[in-house]
């Protein structure tokens, strides 16, 4: 049960401003380790500034643990080492090659100058593997269509060797072969121990995937659970303001969309 998993991050009335304005309000929820969680919610309700604050990226007020102590007392070295993110713009325009790129992500592991070890570089191989990209290896990103540079960062956050992924929009600029593909790769780094926490448009994806649902509207938390306990037609239409069926199938909820409101 995931009830019964440590906590990595746990969320106390947690608020963001960004430029004096209000983004994040006051949201108290948590994350167990080895769990997928989604966040949800529609445009500006706050996703991506979640996911920076809990990858260190933003100041914040309320408190917002990274397992034992504050996040905001984890040296930016130390944090690294824990959380890799992944952003939903993968525009990657210098002439750097894929494995130069991924190789970036040993950077919190070394001191200056240092070269990977064999060990490094075996991982940097497995990182390649596991996003299909060893064809890809030597081409330069600048080459590379949006959705194959995606497949990059992730191989980048793999290298890094965080034991926490944020993902902001994992499928944006994927194909549907690639989406389904690479959302089967995060749900086996899950199985692996890792910990995800992804922003998501589809509420499909979401509820066939997470195991713990967040949404968010506004900047306040709306929801917290999972997918049956929380998607509900009433949640769509006033949340996303679709009107929806909400089913389930073979233990999984399906959410078929019908009409905007």
């Amino acid at each position: 049960m995931l009830a019964e998993r440590p906590i990595v991050f746990a969320a106390n009335d947690l608020s963001v401003e960004l430029g004096k304005t209000g983004i994040l309000q006051d949201l108290t929820f948590s994350v167990a380790r080895g769990s997928w969680v989604g966040l949800l919610g529609p445009n500006g309700s706050g996703k991506t500034t979640l996911l920076r604050a809990l990858g260190g990226l933003l100041p914040y007020t309320g408190r917002l643990h990274l397992q034992d102590r504050q996040l905001n007392m984890w040296k930016d070295r130390e944090r690294a080492q824990q959380i890799a993110f992944v952003r939903q713009h993968s525009s990657l325009d210098f002439d750097f090659t894929v494995r130069e790129v991924v190789e970036l992500g040993l950077a919190p592991h070394l001191n200056w100058l240092d070269q990977p070890s064999a060990e490094q570089r075996e991982h940097i191989q497995d990182a390649l593997a596991d996003t299909d990209l060893l064809a890809f290896a030597d081409r330069l990103v600048s080459t590379l269509s949006g959705g194959e540079q995606q497949r990059v960062q992730l191989a980048q956050a793999l290298a890094q060797d965080a034991s926490i992924l944020l993902l902001d929009e994992p499928t944006a600029h994927l194909d549907v072969h690639h989406q389904y593909d690479l959302m089967e790769r995060i749900r086996g780094l899950v199985q692996s121990g890792k910990t995800v926490i992804a922003a998501f448009h589809d509420l499909a994806f979401a509820a066939r995937y997470t195991d713990q649902l967040v949404i968010l509207d506004r900047g306040r938390l709306v929801a917290d659970g999972t997918a049956s306990e929380v998607l509900t037609s009433d949640l769509i239409r006033s949340v996303f303001r679709m009107e929806a069926e909400v089913s389930e199938e073979s233990h999984a909820v399906q959410v078929r969309y019908l009409s905007p409101v």
